[in-house]
Parts: C-alpha cells; sequence; structure tokens
C-alpha cells in the first residue's frame, strides 16, 4: 500500500470507530478506571478494538502500538514504522457530555509522524493530512482543504488544555506573547483549530503520550504548522515509555 491509500484506511477506520464511540453514547455506559487513575469506557475498547483488527487486516506489516492494549500490558517495541492509535482521545471530556473527544490514527515513520487521521465523532468532522500533500477537513459530506495561518497583528488566538486552565506556568508563558483571545477545550481539536487557520498557537506543558499527539500533529504539519519541544526541535516519536515531553503547536511561523 502506497501513502495515499494508508491514509484512506486510517480515514475509514476512524469514521468507523467514530461511528460505534456515538452508538455506545447513545446506548449509556460507565466509567471504570486503569491503573493510572485514568477514565476507561466499553466506548475506547470497542473503538480500539476496530481500528486495530482493520489496520492490521490491510497492512499486517505495519506494527500496532494502540493505548488500551498497551494499558493491557501488550507491548511492541518502536521500529522504522508503525501505527499509533488512541481510540478516544478524551475520554474525560466523553463521559462528561462534552463534545471535544477524537479518534487518532497516525502513522510514524523514522521517528516522524508521516500521516494522521482524526475524527471529531461528536462534530461529525475528520480531519486528515499526508506529509507534503496537504491536509483536509471532511464535514457533511463537504471536503475542503485546510491551511495553518500567520498570527494576525492583534496577537494569538490561544488554545490550551482544559485541565491546565489555571496552570500559573501556562499564564507566565503567555505573559510573554501578545495574545488576543485564550480558549480551553479538551483533546486534540486544539491541533485542529491550528490546522484550520483558527487558531494560531497550542502550548502543551503537561503530561501527555505519543498516541495523544500523532494523527493531530500529522494533520497539523500537514496543513503548515509546526510542532516544537521546548528546545526548539521537532517533536518525535519513539521515546521511551511513549511519552511525551512539554511541547509547543503553532501555525504558520
Amino acid at each position: 500500500m502506497n501513502d495515499s491509500s494508508l491514509l484512506d484506511l486510517a480515514v475509514s477506520l476512524a469514521a468507523r470507530a467514530a461511528a460505534k464511540i456515538l452508538e455506545i453514547r447513545a446506548a449509556g455506559f460507565k466509567v471504570d478506571a486503569k491503573s493510572d487513575e485514568t477514565p476507561v469506557t466499553v466506548a475506547d475498547m470497542q473503538a480500539e478494538a476496530i481500528i486495530v483488527e482493520g489496520l492490521r487486516a490491510a497492512a499486517p506489516h505495519i506494527p500496532v502500538i494502540a493505548e488500551e492494549e498497551v494499558a493491557a500490558g501488550r507491548l511492541t517495541a518502536p521500529a522504522r514504522e508503525y501505527w499509533l492509535v488512541d481510540p478516544l482521545d478524551g475520554t474525560r471530556e466523553f463521559a462528561a457530555g462534552r463534545a471535544e473527544f477524537a479518534v487518532n490514527i497516525g502513522l510514524i515513520r523514522d521517528g516522524a509522524p508521516i500521516l494522521g487521521a482524526v475524527a471529531s465523532p461528536a462534530l461529525g468532522e475528520i480531519h486528515y493530512g499526508l506529509a507534503g500533500h496537504g491536509a483536509w477537513r471532511r464535514r457533511g459530506g463537504e471536503t475542503v482543504q485546510i491551511h495553518a495561518r500567520r498570527p494576525p497583528p492583534e496577537g494569538l488566538t490561544v488554545f490550551a488544555s482544559r485541565h491546565y486552565a489555571d496552570d500559573p506556568a501556562l499564564a507566565a508563558l503567555l505573559a510573554g506573547y501578545r495574545v488576543a483571545a485564550l480558549t480551553n477545550i479538551g483533546s486534540a481539536l486544539k491541533f485542529l483549530r491550528l490546522a484550520e487557520g483558527a487558531a494560531d498557537f497550542y502550548p502543551r506543558l503537561g503530561r501527555t503520550m505519543e498516541w495523544d499527539t500523532a494523527a493531530p500533529q500529522a494533520v497539523l504539519e500537514a496543513a503548515g504548522g509546526h510542532v516544537l519541544t521546548a528546545h526548539g526541535q521537532p517533536l518525535r516519536y519513539g521515546k521511551p515509555g511513549w511519552e511525551n515531553s512539554v511541547f509547543y503547536a503553532w501555525g504558520l511561523r
């Protein structure tokens, strides 16, 4: 399969997983806790099963690292190329009845995210991108190409995590910029708003895992944006424990 076919596969599976998540939300569900005290639901598990089975059937040569499998003890060593899957990014938001949750399927090659599909089930959207080819948003049967923007003269539109809204470190960081607006939301949607040109900066000072960021980073970078470490280097993959450092996501700079 070429990269375009792999992207089509990711988009298709993200859409199927999104439909299953909405079905489960409509039927009702309970929230459990994993060993690290983060929440998990049957929607996480069933969406992940759809995705990993589909990836392994269509592209058996590419390893799959998926959040709930890792939580259950299924460990896969990083390779030159592998999938990173977060079947329900924003489980807290999903459980709280908000719309800020997503399905993330990203492909890593040589440590970099080269394609990604992000479905936003409650919003009826799928964003997807391929390095060197562009990024798109599909909504309501319409597909449009999306592009990151340069910050306007009045200042940055900043999107930040809902769960770190009161973090003094965030306030200290933003004091160094001209900020026109600040919005706190959950999940990968922050990356997507940058990719669409609706925002300029997403600083992440708290903990994230590689499956949280691979797909939306691929979309943002395909749209012209950047995701950098605190040292100004591109955020890379295959790190110990699949854990990210602090990073800053930008539109055009």
